[in-house]
């Protein structure tokens, strides 16, 4: 499997990265491009994914981008973790529900390393942590496949301001909090972009 890794160190605009995988995704399609795992940040950015409601936006004066991923609306921003990829499914199982589930068990693989506990829920696909019965969420999923092509990708909340949720209804999902893995135990995860890298490229062999 040949699959370039990247790292950016300064923060990406969104539209700028989206445009880059766009054109990622047509070289993966005419064999012209290795699929790509992408590890970045953004500047603070709000972004409504396929199946986003209006009414998930409770404050009227932020800007909001629609995209091409599914989901409904979120926040990125400085200090979450975005990891994006453009994976050749054609060459795979041609099943989205196990693609989802190897990103959510990489994840989660990951993190137990950390002594961090989290699990995906069938319901709400995303990465979820519980304390004290309250659940939280900590990781964001979103793809979109074009001729099997997957792209788009996941963030974590590693040391983010949660305050910008405040301004939106997260994934559309009232009854459920927002996490980042620093609150949940205050510890160095310099190295975490790096493990789960290395946990999707193990998982992707199927």
């Amino acid at each position: 499997m040949s699959i370039e890794i990247k790292k950016s160190i300064k923060p990406v605009n969104y539209l700028d990265a989206i445009k880059y995988l766009e054109q990622r995704v047509d070289g993966v399609i005419k064999n012209k491009d290795k699929e790509l795992i992408w590890i970045l940040e953004h500047p603070s950015t709000f972004t409504a994914g396929a199946s986003s409601n209006k009414n998930d936006i409770l404050d009227k004066s932020i800007d909001v981008i629609k995209t091409s991923r599914g989901g409904k609306i979120t926040w990125h921003g400085p200090g979450q973790l975005v990891v994006y990829f453009v994976i050749n499914l054609n060459n795979k199982k041609k099943d989205i529900r196990k693609f989802i589930n190897i990103i959510e068990k990489s994840i989660i693989i990951s993190l137990k390393k950390y002594n961090v506990e989290t699990y995906s829920d069938k319901k709400n696909i995303g990465i979820w942590n519980k304390k004290n019965n309250i659940e939280k969420k900590v990781g964001a999923i979103g793809i979109r496949i074009k001729k099997w092509i997957a792209y788009h990708g996941f963030s974590l909340n590693i040391s983010n301001d949660t305050k910008n949720y405040r301004k939106i209804i997260p994934c559309g999902i009232k009854s459920k909090g927002i996490a980042t893995l620093k609150e949940i135990k205050n510890q160095n995860y310099k190295d975490l972009p790096d493990e789960i890298v290395n946990s999707l490229i193990s998982n992707l062999k199927f």
